[in-house]
């Protein structure tokens, strides 16, 4: 098999004891980080309304890692289509490409309105980007790639002749039937072959103990968001006090199946074997954890235990940094609102 390709699909997710800002600050340092550790993609999702999820409008912020990184490529995971005019999502993206050519991505979820005409309004979007759409018309245009946890996602991604990801994180089974039907479906002019990604949650630590406690934080903090309590990732610290009712053990057994957690070699070996049983060469991983450090450590040991090949360092102008108080020293400001 050719050897796997990873890349990273990041959340924004704010720690408890921490601040969205802080958050987005930290995925502009883990994608320059990522950009050095050999990832091949980029990619931040669309949440609105969760404490635990920093990233409301993706767009801007695969703008600003742009601006940050200068390799690799940077997109969506994705953009949720049914919230807005194709139109739009193409002249943005027809910007981002403009500026950066050859190394956007513009993925699409169908989440966030109503779907019914979601199909149309796909295709619409891609006819949109080609010749004689939107200006501006990038000359290399945005890669497109369907983002789905189904067979339908999968067909319509395979008769538009678009890439697609899988979210095994979302359903851990019917990926390889998706795969399947994404395959025999594939329609194109271009003469390009169906490519495919599979989008893996994934957490690792220098030791299995260590990562062991970084997976109970994410599966204590995903069982309260199934019943009601959506709220920060939890720390080490308040998961190891915290009294676990039957419920919450209930909804983090079903959550379970679908993280590969452990030490480095473990989880690298639980990958190997999914990708190669999805017939992908690239994995999309999703790591989430309380503390930004942690997982800035967890995407270092993967690309150890892959020998990802790093790139050359880059001269894109520093931020802030992520952690501790957030603007310590500095008053915090408001953004001004003007009115004609």
């Amino acid at each position: 098999m050719t050897k796997l390709r990873l890349s990273v699909l990041d959340q924004t997710p704010v720690g408890e004891d921490h601040t969205p800002d802080q958050a987005l600050r930290a995925s502009v340092d883990l994608a320059r980080s990522a950009e050095g550790l050999g990832y091949t993609r980029y990619w931040v999702a669309e949440h609105h309304d969760s404490p635990g999820f920093a990233s409301s409008a993706p767009e801007i912020l695969a703008g600003t890692l742009l601006a940050h990184t200068s390799r690799m490529r940077i997109g969506t995971g994705g953009v949720l289509l049914p919230r807005y005019d194709p139109a739009k999502v193409a002249e943005v993206f027809g910007v981002l490409a403009s500026l950066h050519p050859g190394r956007v991505d513009l993925g699409i979820g169908r989440a966030g309105g109503p779907a019914r005409d979601f199909p149309q309004r796909l295709a619409g979007l891609r006819a949109l980007l080609g010749e004689g759409g939107v200006v501006p018309h990038a000359p290399v245009p945005p890669q497109m790639w369907l983002l789905g946890a189904g067979r339908e996602s999968a067909r319509l991604a395979g008769l538009l002749g678009t890439e697609f990801a899988f979210g095994h994180f979302f359903s851990p089974t019917g990926g390889q039937e998706a795969f399947e039907d994404y395959r025999a479906q594939f329609r194109t002019s271009t003469g390009a072959r169906p490519g495919g990604a599979l989008a893996v949650r994934v957490v690792t630590a220098d030791s299995a103990a260590r990562a062991e406690e970084l997976a109970q934080s994410l599966l204590l903090w995903r069982a309260r968001k199934d019943l009601g309590e959506d709220g920060p990732l939890p720390s080490y610290e308040t998961t190891r006090r915290h009294r676990w009712t039957g419920a919450e053990l209930e909804r983090a057994k079903v959550h379970r199946t679908a993280l590969v957690s452990g030490a480095p070699e473990q989880v690298a070996a639980v990958l190997t074997a999914l990708a190669g049983s999805h017939g992908v060469d690239e994995l999309i991983i999703n790591t989430l954890t309380c503390d930004p450090a942690d997982r800035r450590r967890s995407y270092e040991l993967l690309s150890e235990a892959f020998a990802l090949q790093a790139s050359e360092p880059h001269s894109a102008v520093p931020v802030a940094a992520a952690s501790g108080p957030a603007l310590q020293g500095q008053e915090r400001s408001r953004p001004q609102v003007w009115s004609a």
